[in-house]
């Protein structure tokens, strides 16, 4: 695939798991070996059903986010995100009630894809305010 096809993808991949809650779209968009290499502890890390468990989670805690991607970059097979999610604070994380605010996580993910699936994810996100409401 070429890069912008790959860009296209990760964009895809956003819109539907995480801004439109679709979480069967990871069957589509995800090789079955997939590796999160950046999953919570207790969730799955491999194939869709690390997405599916992430975003699940994800949406326990701020129901209402969104994801704006700020930039996308490609090399070969890999796109580089950084991004910004916002919502409300409304579940309990990693044992820090909710806060009922609004939240602003941001964040850069880096995705490898291979034959027109994501296979791999690498993230590094600023959970403070999660924990720090």
């Amino acid at each position: 695939m070429s890069e912008e096809a790959n860009k296209d993808l990760v964009r895809r991949h956003y819109e539907d798991i995480v801004n439109l809650n679709n979480l069967g779209a990871a069957e589509e968009q995800m090789s079955e070996d997939f590796t999160d290499h950046a999953a919570r502890p207790g969730l799955a890390s491999r194939g869709p059903e690390a997405a599916r468990q992430a975003m699940a989670a994800l949406h326990a805690v701020i129901p209402d986010a969104r994801i704006t991607l700020d930039e996308v970059i490609a090399e070969g097979d890999l796109v580089a995100v950084r991004a910004t999610w916002r919502g409300t604070h409304v579940g309990s994380f990693m044992g820090s009630p909710p806060s009922g605010k609004p939240v602003t996580i941001t964040g850069m993910v880096f995705w490898r894809v291979a034959n027109g699936k994501l296979v791999e994810r690498w993230a590094n996100l600023d959970l403070s305010p999660l924990r720090h409401n």
